[in-house]
């Protein structure tokens, strides 16, 4: 005969205790996410990359403005006034000096490895990450009017400014995890520690590099980063060039019009991350959120840019396509570039470098090949680019489908050493 005890009233209320911090810590108390410390760091990086990217742009953009200034016939101050048309923002440039910078957002990753939660990550990284594109848009817009009627060093001067406050906000603001963080709330530091129980550690631990070349996962990151890196400096460097040469419009000297679609693509790209973060607290798995962010950041953006010499009708057409292109791209930022943090949190500082690293050399080439392609075949050379592009940034795209993942790899794990 079995016999049924009782819990105590003192007993099983202490019962009751362990079980409601049991429940709190596998399932993070939501705290809310205005003025919180974690999305004051996410405006932090997206100042900090604001004027990274616009202090590219601007070298751009004033480049000849400062070589003729400085030839013996020139003033000190001279502006950039009776410059030929395609001398300012000759964007040839920009890729191969923007990704040069790009090495500084790995760095970034290193701080949301212990300050985003997994289902917070996507907006996060997509806010901090938008900053580029709105110093894209900034740096267009007033940068060569500022040095026409400022003079050139007037830019270097306010943007220059910028990045001082930026730098000095970073040393105020920035730290490394939470627990060090003297202006966050008790609920906040608790909710965010909870929600990276299960992949933060403090243990340090060598970076396996062998098990890292043999990740298809991340050779799928790096593949598809290339492949869409090589859409988006198609877009900068030769979409303007095309609407030039078929519509005999130099975009470039409208500066609203150039820069309208890093605008949009600045609104696209937040709403993006929300959106990938929404469609994470409907039960969608987390690799179909990142592959389904990368398929519209994408295929839908290369296929407008191949449909591009099939219209005719007017360039404002072709702007429009080009603005939406440019938009739809960026919300690879919720997919494929922050891959790296859910399948290897504890590295993702190095993997994202090296991966950016490695799309880089898309910037370099892109040139060099399409204008190959442009020289041989002056009547469907920009079909030939294009289909390029269509063709690369669908290999790319196919390939991390087929073995992208979001799981914690085995060789990302923690590893207990054990001595004999």
């Amino acid at each position: 005969m079995t016999t049924k005890t009782e819990l105590s009233p003192t007993a099983r209320e202490s019962k009751n205790a362990q079980d409601m911090q049991v429940d709190e810590v596998l399932i993070p108390r939501k705290v809310p996410s205005l003025f919180s410390a974690r999305y004051g760091i996410a405006l932090v990086l997206h100042l900090c990359n604001f004027t990274t990217i616009a202090q590219n742009v601007i070298m751009n953009i004033t480049m000849v403005a400062m070589v003729n200034s400085t030839s013996p016939q020139s003033q000190f101050n001279g502006s950039s006034e009776g410059l030929p048309v395609d001398s300012f923002g000759d964007l040839s440039k920009a890729p191969k000096s923007l990704s040069a910078k790009c090495s500084v957002i790995g760095g970034q990753f290193a701080i949301w490895e212990k300050w985003g939660p997994p289902h917070e990550r996507s907006r996060l990284c997509s806010i901090a990450l938008s900053g580029m594109l709105l110093g894209c848009f900034s740096a267009i817009l007033i940068g060569g009017f500022i040095s026409e009627t400022l003079g050139w060093p007037f830019v270097f001067y306010i943007f220059g400014g910028v990045g001082c406050v930026c730098c000095l906000l970073w040393f105020i603001v920035i730290y490394d995890d939470p627990i060090s963080y003297p202006w966050i709330s008790t609920s906040e530091k608790e909710y965010i520690i909870s929600s990276l129980k299960q992949q933060v550690r403090s243990s340090q631990q060598p970076l396996p590099i062998k098990a890292v070349l043999r990740s298809l996962p991340i050779w799928s990151i790096c593949l598809g980063c290339f492949s869409h890196q090589w859409l988006v400096s198609t877009m900068i460097v030769y979409i303007p060039t095309y609407i030039s040469s078929v519509y005999h419009v130099n975009i470039r000297d409208n500066g609203l019009l150039s820069a309208l679609p890093f605008i949009v693509a600045w609104v696209i790209g937040i709403v993006g991350g929300y959106l990938a973060d929404f469609l994470l607290t409907k039960n969608f798995r987390l690799i179909t959120v990142r592959k389904i962010a990368t398929i519209l950041g994408n295929l839908p953006a290369s296929a407008l840019i191949v449909s591009l010499p099939y219209l005719s009708s007017s360039y404002i057409t072709a702007t429009a396509l080009l603005t939406l292109s440019c938009a739809l791209s960026t919300l690879c930022q919720s997919g494929i570039y922050i891959n790296v943090l859910d399948i290897a949190p504890r590295h993702s500082s190095f993997l994202m470098g090296a991966s950016r690293g490695f799309s880089s050399m898309a910037p370099v080439i892109v040139p060099t090949v399409s204008g190959f392609l442009l020289s041989q075949d002056p009547e469907f050379g920009w079909r030939n680019v294009f289909f390029l592009l269509f063709a690369i940034n669908l290999s790319g795209l196919i390939f991390y489908l087929i073995f992208g993942e979001a799981d914690v790899q085995d060789w990302a794990k923690e590893r207990k050493l054990t001595r004999l």
